[in-house]
């Protein structure tokens, strides 16, 4: 049993089977990373099915949608909506993601803890361009900052999480060192004309 916002489309709710079949077989990690990157590029490669309501900007801050969350929380699948110039702080995820970018163009920028438990850049940021997707975890790189790659426009990428990500506790990574721990929830959409 799943649970999907009540717009989702076509291609969406494909997508969404897909996956929790994928899930069904209880691959490890790095198939669910590949077979699972695979089936977001299909998603992604095409801009036409995203609602408006998963899809609207604000001004002070980026917005995170819920589409699908599956009924036992193995996975959920989020719009991350930019508005220009956006981004968010460092922080992590503590379970597998995949980020597919639909819209726009965003950089991911991976961050290191050294041994003092600050964050630090690690390597040269990644653009996410319309169609590509990047994976992170705990076992391959979980901490990035991300930002809207564009500061006159909208930029939008769709996430899908090990986890129902809204619910998960996380930590951000402040400059001045530490980490503060965070629960994201969700962005509710809006009713548009």
């Amino acid at each position: 049993m799943t649970s999907t916002a009540h717009h989702a489309t076509p291609p969406l709710r494909d997508f969404v089977d897909a996956f929790g079949r994928l899930l069904d077989t209880q691959p490890d990690e790095p198939r669910i990373l590949d077979e699972g990157a695979a089936l977001l590029r299909t998603l992604v490669a095409r801009d036409d099915w995203l609602p408006d309501a998963f899809a609207q900007p604000d001004p002070d801050r980026y917005q995170q949608f819920l589409l699908h969350v599956d009924a036992d929380a193995r996975f959920s699948v989020v719009s991350f909506v930019w508005g220009p110039g956006q981004a968010t702080p460092v922080h992590n995820h503590t379970v597998w993601g995949l980020i597919g970018m639909l819209r726009g163009s965003e950089f991911s920028q991976p961050w290191r803890l050294q041994d003092d438990g600050r964050a630090v850049p690690d390597g040269e940021a990644l653009r996410l361009d319309p169609g590509q997707v990047e994976a992170v975890s705990p076992r391959i790189g979980d901490v990035h900052r991300v930002h809207n790659a564009y500061t006159d426009r909208v930029s939008i990428s769709i996430h899908v999480y090990g986890a129902d990500i809204g619910t998960v506790r996380r930590h951000t990574y402040p400059a001045e060192g530490g980490r503060k721990s965070f629960i994201s929830g969700y962005t509710a959409p809006r009713t548009l004309p």
